[in-house]
Protein backbone atom coordinates (compact mmCIF):
# COMPACT_ATOMS: atom_id res chain seq x y z
CA UNK A 1 0.00 0.00 0.00
CA UNK A 2 1.29 3.71 -0.72
CA UNK A 3 0.49 5.14 1.76
CA UNK A 4 2.09 8.48 -0.10
CA UNK A 5 -0.97 8.60 -1.96
CA UNK A 6 -3.51 7.80 0.32
CA UNK A 7 -4.89 11.34 1.44
CA UNK A 8 -7.42 11.65 4.52
CA UNK A 9 -9.63 14.24 4.95
CA UNK A 10 -7.74 17.15 5.37
CA UNK A 11 -5.19 16.40 3.04
CA UNK A 12 -2.67 14.74 4.97
CA UNK A 13 -1.11 11.53 4.30
CA UNK A 14 1.22 10.76 6.92
CA UNK A 15 -1.44 10.49 10.29
CA UNK A 16 -3.89 7.61 9.58
CA UNK A 17 -0.96 4.62 9.20
CA UNK A 18 0.45 6.20 12.98
CA UNK A 19 -3.21 6.04 14.25
CA UNK A 20 -3.71 2.79 12.75
CA UNK A 21 -0.59 1.80 14.14
CA UNK A 22 -2.10 3.11 18.04
CA UNK A 23 -5.42 1.69 17.47
CA UNK A 24 -3.43 -1.92 16.89
CA UNK A 25 -1.90 -2.07 19.88
CA UNK A 26 -4.85 -0.94 22.44
CA UNK A 27 -7.70 0.68 23.26
CA UNK A 28 -6.74 4.59 22.06
CA UNK A 29 -9.75 6.39 22.75
CA UNK A 30 -8.18 9.45 21.26
CA UNK A 31 -6.77 7.68 18.13
CA UNK A 32 -9.81 6.08 17.53
CA UNK A 33 -11.60 9.58 17.39
CA UNK A 34 -9.02 11.27 14.99
CA UNK A 35 -9.67 8.45 12.67
CA UNK A 36 -13.01 8.86 12.57
CA UNK A 37 -12.76 12.45 11.77
CA UNK A 38 -10.03 11.47 9.03
CA UNK A 39 -11.21 8.83 7.58
CA UNK A 40 -15.16 10.46 7.15
CA UNK A 41 -16.71 13.62 6.38
CA UNK A 42 -20.26 14.12 8.18
CA UNK A 43 -20.61 10.01 7.77
CA UNK A 44 -20.89 10.62 4.17
CA UNK A 45 -18.15 10.97 1.97
CA UNK A 46 -15.03 8.67 1.84
CA UNK A 47 -11.05 9.11 0.85
CA UNK A 48 -8.23 6.98 -0.12
CA UNK A 49 -7.40 6.59 3.10
CA UNK A 50 -10.66 5.23 4.13
CA UNK A 51 -10.40 2.48 1.78
CA UNK A 52 -6.31 1.85 2.41
CA UNK A 53 -7.51 1.79 6.18
CA UNK A 54 -10.68 -0.48 5.92
CA UNK A 55 -8.42 -4.07 5.46
CA UNK A 56 -6.42 -3.55 8.85
CA UNK A 57 -9.95 -1.74 10.96
CA UNK A 58 -11.81 -5.37 9.54
CA UNK A 59 -8.94 -7.14 11.01
CA UNK A 60 -10.06 -5.39 14.39
CA UNK A 61 -13.57 -5.72 14.05
CA UNK A 62 -14.32 -8.86 14.88
CA UNK A 63 -13.02 -8.00 19.16
CA UNK A 64 -13.03 -3.97 18.39
CA UNK A 65 -16.69 -2.09 18.63
CA UNK A 66 -14.94 0.90 17.11
CA UNK A 67 -13.18 -0.71 14.72
CA UNK A 68 -16.90 -2.76 13.65
CA UNK A 69 -18.35 0.80 13.44
CA UNK A 70 -15.96 3.03 11.43
CA UNK A 71 -15.44 -0.12 8.93
CA UNK A 72 -19.06 -0.54 8.31
CA UNK A 73 -19.74 3.43 7.92
CA UNK A 74 -16.83 3.46 5.27
CA UNK A 75 -18.57 0.16 3.67
CA UNK A 76 -21.60 2.60 3.25
CA UNK A 77 -19.76 4.81 1.66
CA UNK A 78 -18.79 2.53 -1.06
CA UNK A 79 -21.46 3.95 -3.74
CA UNK A 80 -20.94 7.83 -2.79
CA UNK A 81 -18.78 10.00 -5.45
CA UNK A 82 -15.67 8.95 -3.88
CA UNK A 83 -13.42 8.81 -7.05
CA UNK A 84 -11.77 6.05 -5.14
CA UNK A 85 -13.16 3.28 -7.70
CA UNK A 86 -9.83 1.69 -8.24
CA UNK A 87 -9.37 0.89 -4.68
CA UNK A 88 -12.32 -1.25 -4.37
CA UNK A 89 -11.07 -4.49 -5.87
CA UNK A 90 -8.22 -3.99 -3.20
CA UNK A 91 -10.95 -3.75 -0.74
CA UNK A 92 -13.14 -7.06 -1.68
CA UNK A 93 -11.38 -9.53 0.26
CA UNK A 94 -11.79 -7.51 3.26
CA UNK A 95 -15.47 -6.54 2.91
CA UNK A 96 -16.01 -10.28 2.84
CA UNK A 97 -14.26 -10.95 6.01
CA UNK A 98 -16.54 -8.32 7.56
CA UNK A 99 -19.49 -9.53 6.04
CA UNK A 100 -18.73 -12.90 8.12
CA UNK A 101 -17.85 -11.07 10.86
CA UNK A 102 -21.07 -8.83 11.48
CA UNK A 103 -22.70 -12.26 10.88
CA UNK A 104 -21.76 -13.88 13.87
CA UNK A 105 -21.50 -10.68 15.74
CA UNK A 106 -25.43 -10.49 14.86
CA UNK A 107 -26.22 -14.29 16.02
CA UNK A 108 -25.46 -12.97 19.61
CA UNK A 109 -27.97 -10.52 19.75
CA UNK A 110 -26.26 -7.20 20.08
CA UNK A 111 -27.14 -4.11 21.50
CA UNK A 112 -25.87 -2.56 18.35
CA UNK A 113 -28.17 -4.65 16.03
CA UNK A 114 -29.73 -2.42 14.49
CA UNK A 115 -26.26 -0.58 13.50
CA UNK A 116 -24.41 -4.12 12.32
CA UNK A 117 -27.47 -5.06 10.29
CA UNK A 118 -27.68 -1.58 8.00
CA UNK A 119 -23.37 -2.64 8.10
CA UNK A 120 -23.80 -5.34 6.57
CA UNK A 121 -26.67 -5.15 4.07
CA UNK A 122 -23.82 -2.54 2.65
CA UNK A 123 -21.57 -5.66 2.55
CA UNK A 124 -24.33 -7.54 0.30
CA UNK A 125 -24.20 -4.07 -1.40
CA UNK A 126 -27.71 -3.66 -0.34
CA UNK A 127 -26.91 0.16 0.26
CA UNK A 128 -30.31 2.07 -0.17
CA UNK A 129 -31.95 -0.47 2.62
CA UNK A 130 -28.75 0.02 4.13
CA UNK A 131 -29.31 3.84 4.20
CA UNK A 132 -33.05 4.33 4.70
CA UNK A 133 -33.08 1.79 7.79
CA UNK A 134 -31.09 4.21 9.79
CA UNK A 135 -33.75 6.21 11.57
CA UNK A 136 -37.35 4.57 12.44
CA UNK A 137 -38.40 7.69 14.67
CA UNK A 138 -37.79 10.70 12.42
CA UNK A 139 -38.95 12.09 8.85
CA UNK A 140 -37.90 14.67 6.93
CA UNK A 141 -39.74 15.82 4.10
CA UNK A 142 -38.38 18.98 1.51
CA UNK A 143 -41.75 21.00 0.09
CA UNK A 144 -42.18 24.15 -1.83
CA UNK A 145 -43.88 26.61 -0.01
CA UNK A 146 -47.09 27.36 -1.95
CA UNK A 147 -46.34 31.19 -1.43
CA UNK A 148 -42.80 31.64 -2.60
CA UNK A 149 -41.51 28.56 -3.72
CA UNK A 150 -38.66 28.45 -1.40
CA UNK A 151 -38.18 24.63 -0.43
CA UNK A 152 -39.35 24.48 2.87
CA UNK A 153 -38.30 20.99 5.31
CA UNK A 154 -40.82 19.87 7.43
CA UNK A 155 -39.66 17.48 10.49
CA UNK A 156 -41.75 15.11 12.19
CA UNK A 157 -40.81 13.03 14.71
CA UNK A 158 -38.89 12.68 18.01
CA UNK A 159 -36.38 15.24 16.59
CA UNK A 160 -39.28 17.74 16.61
CA UNK A 161 -42.45 18.74 14.67
CA UNK A 162 -41.42 22.09 12.69
CA UNK A 163 -40.91 24.06 9.26
CA UNK A 164 -37.55 25.23 8.58
CA UNK A 165 -35.35 26.64 6.30
CA UNK A 166 -32.33 24.23 5.63
CA UNK A 167 -28.94 25.74 4.81
CA UNK A 168 -25.60 23.72 4.68
CA UNK A 169 -23.51 25.93 7.28
CA UNK A 170 -26.71 27.01 9.45
CA UNK A 171 -28.74 24.31 9.63
CA UNK A 172 -32.06 24.45 10.18
CA UNK A 173 -33.29 28.37 10.18
CA UNK A 174 -36.47 30.05 10.37
CA UNK A 175 -37.77 27.09 12.32
CA UNK A 176 -41.55 27.29 13.59
CA UNK A 177 -43.19 24.63 15.68
CA UNK A 178 -46.06 22.61 12.80
CA UNK A 179 -49.75 23.33 14.26
CA UNK A 180 -52.61 20.75 14.92
CA UNK A 181 -54.11 19.87 11.92
CA UNK A 182 -57.90 20.97 12.03
CA UNK A 183 -60.20 18.14 12.75
CA UNK A 184 -63.01 19.59 10.41
CA UNK A 185 -60.40 18.80 7.42
CA UNK A 186 -61.19 15.24 7.43
CA UNK A 187 -57.55 13.89 7.55
CA UNK A 188 -57.58 10.47 9.13
CA UNK A 189 -54.07 9.06 9.60
CA UNK A 190 -53.91 5.40 10.33
CA UNK A 191 -51.12 3.86 11.96
CA UNK A 192 -48.63 1.89 10.17
CA UNK A 193 -46.80 -1.58 11.65
CA UNK A 194 -44.05 -2.40 9.30
CA UNK A 195 -41.34 -5.34 9.71
CA UNK A 196 -37.76 -4.85 8.36
CA UNK A 197 -36.37 -8.26 9.82
CA UNK A 198 -36.52 -10.10 12.85
CA UNK A 199 -37.65 -9.28 15.90
CA UNK A 200 -35.03 -6.77 16.60
CA UNK A 201 -35.85 -4.45 13.93
CA UNK A 202 -39.51 -5.02 14.30
CA UNK A 203 -40.60 -0.49 14.26
CA UNK A 204 -44.43 -0.19 15.05
CA UNK A 205 -46.47 2.58 15.37
CA UNK A 206 -49.70 2.66 17.25
CA UNK A 207 -52.91 1.90 15.01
Amino acid sequence: MNWALMYDCFGDVDRVPGLLGRVERGDDAEAWEELGRRLLLECEMVFPASFAALPRLVRLASHSARARTLAGLIVMCVPSPHGCDDLLPGCADAIRAFREILDRHLRSRPDDYLASFRFLLATEQQYHWSAVLGDFSDDFYEVACPHCAVDVTIAIGAYGRYSALRDWHLGDVDRRDLRPADPAAGVDCQGLDAVYGPDDLLAAWPQ
